[in-house]
């Protein structure tokens, strides 16, 4: 029996309001974090992601009263990240009412927190989060070391690790992680259409769901992202902006031939 293709929108978080901007910069507000994504709800999103682009420790209280206030009023599956650095971490936006967390650069540096997230609590609770980006060798960190030429990447992409990011993903599996949310910093904010290549190279190096980030901008683009090996589909501005609606995404699924919820 085939999988629904999940369609999630993407909020970003910061001091307890959700903002809009381009490449992590000039913010502005878009709005209060809960209403939007009782809205999504309503319109039908399979799931909710909430990143905390601030993810200071001074405003953990702020996101985890978000997260409570949503759980109380939204009834899909909600992920948290941005921030997430620790088992503790976890277990206090579970007890809010998160359904699972996204980590990223805690497990970069402490790649054995993968498997002490997954061992205390499930490995669906635990989602990867990965931005990735090609480096070439006029990129200043030069290079990845290794095999695919796509990095994994901090700081919202701006900081390169030399860790190859399909190797990554692999040895991640091992460790226990339960889903991959698949960011490229290519393809982020251009409107034109998912990484594919990046999708299927995860897709060949794990059966765990992959979730495509990073490059919608039309109705069309989806479906090519789900025949790569994603999953779910995540977007923010074409939501946001209004450009397109979630049902429109479903249909335009549906259409292609793969099923939706």
């Amino acid at each position: 029996m085939s999988v629904a293709v999940r369609v999630i929108p993407c909020l970003d978080v910061d001091d307890g309001r959700v903002v809009k901007g381009v490449n992590f910069r000039d913010l502005r507000d878009a709005g209060d974090p809960v209403e939007l994504a009782a809205r999504y709800g309503a319109e039908g999103a399979d799931e909710v992601t909430f990143l905390d682009v601030t993810a200071s420790s001074s405003g953990r209280s702020t996101m985890l009263d978000v997260v409570r206030r949503t759980a109380e009023q939204v009834f899909v599956p909600l992920t948290v990240g941005g921030g997430v650095r620790s088992v503790e971490d976890v277990d206090q936006l579970l007890r809010a009412g998160a359904d699972k967390c996204a980590v990223n650069t805690a497990a970069i540096a402490d790649p054995t927190l993968i498997r002490r997230i997954a061992e205390r609590f499930g490995n669906q609770v635990l989602v990867l989060s990965i931005d990735a980006r090609r480096v070439t060798d006029d990129t200043p960190e030069g290079p990845a070391r290794s095999g695919s030429g796509i990095e994994v990447t901090t700081h919202g992409g701006r900081r390169g690790t030399g860790l190859d990011a399909l190797e990554w993903i692999a040895q991640a599996t091992e460790l226990g992680a339960g889903e991959f949310l698949l960011n490229s910093m290519d393809a982020d904010g251009t409107g034109t259409g998912f990484d594919l290549e990046l999708l299927r190279g995860a897709r060949a190096v794990t059966t765990r769901p992959l979730i495509a980030s990073g490059g919608a901008g039309r109705v069309e683009d989806f479906a090519p992202a789900v025949e790569a090996g994603a999953d779910a589909v995540l977007a923010a501005s074409v939501f946001h902006f209004g450009t397109l609606s979630i049902r429109e995404v479903k249909d335009s699924l549906a259409g292609a031939g793969h099923e939706v919820r």
